[in-house]
């Protein structure tokens, strides 16, 4: 639970002068008079108005002198981010650490003040989670495996298995497990979705960067480079020894071949393609299709086949 006053100066706002005490956030349909709530534009601001709440987080853009002396509105320049702040900051304080008892966390394990490890997970030796982590239910962490703080990974998920190389000998065709001993670094404030594996390195490290949020069925196989604030939707796989640069996207079902590279700020449109050994650069710049190029190219090429 948090005052008004507080809550304002988690986003940065000048407070109204009531003392509304706030527990959870809401829609505007389920709101009550314990709760906040956002609004985008004037049409959602009215209608926030009208509701339950106890507070709105509305857009600065939209103040005016009718609405100036209302003391539920909490002005912000972005009310979407602010209410995701918001919601940050009430579960923290509603939300307490401890280790299920039906987990299997071995003895040299290091777990970090206020982290939460859920039924069925299981740690193993020599892993090392930081603080105020939530690891979900049947979450599986491999040996050599590294968390920071404010990690969360949902069910399910697979942190640091073994990688997918192997080593073929020409004369039998047979296949060898090449050496898969490295690390998994997984930095601050990090979010990996259900069902999500992310190998170890091979002889080196695999490493996901500081605030990347990953989402369910995603794999990212060994080696990989993961930049800070990259997004990565559902079902995307990439292949060994590929580096995401930060802000990067990948929409849902993007595949990556190895070695391949996804520059700063590029943005890859759902079920894009980057071949191995691929550079897509352009801080902005929007790539699509199998193989993935820029969009106008796409757009024209889609136009050209439907000519045809």
């Amino acid at each position: 639970m948090a005052n008004l006053e507080q809550v304002a100066e988690w986003v940065h706002a000048e407070a109204p002068a009531i003392g509304v005490e706030i527990l959870r956030v809401a829609s505007l349909e389920g709101a009550t008079a314990d709760s906040i709530v956002f609004a985008v534009d004037r049409t959602t601001l009215e209608l926030a108005l009208r509701s339950q709440a106890g507070a709105v987080l509305a857009n600065v853009r939209q103040r005016s002198e009718e609405l100036e002396s209302n003391p539920r509105v909490v002005w912000v320049a972005d009310p979407r981010y602010a209410f995701a702040v918001v919601a940050q900051q009430l579960k923290g304080r509603r939300e307490a650490g401890g280790v299920h008892p039906t987990s299997v966390v071995a003895g040299n394990v290091v777990l970090g003040s206020r982290t939460k490890v859920g039924p069925g997970a299981v740690l193993e030796d020599g892993v090392v989670v930081g603080e105020d982590c939530s690891l979900g239910a049947n979450v599986t962490v491999y040996a050599g495996t590294v968390l920071g703080d404010r990690v969360v990974v949902q069910a399910g998920a697979v942190l640091g298995s073994t990688g997918f190389g192997y080593a073929r000998d020409a004369e039998s065709g047979r296949y060898l497990l090449f050496p898969q001993q490295g690390t998994l670094v997984v930095e601050d404030d990090v979010e990996i979705g259900a069902n999500t594996t992310i190998d170890r390195g091979a002889l080196g490290e695999t490493r996901i960067g500081r605030g990347t949020k990953i989402d369910n069925l995603v794999h990212i196989a060994h080696n990989c480079t993961i930049g800070q604030d990259v997004i990565i939707a559902a079902q995307t796989g990439i292949s060994g020894s590929s580096v995401v640069e930060d802000g990067a996207i990948l929409g849902g079902q993007v595949g990556i071949g190895e070695h391949a590279t996804v520059g700063t700020g590029v943005i890859l449109g759902g079920g894009a393609g980057v071949l191995s050994g691929k550079k897509m650069r352009g801080v902005g710049e929007v790539f699509w299709g199998r193989p993935a190029r820029p969009l106008k190219e796409y757009l024209k090429d889609l136009a050209r086949l439907k000519r045809q």
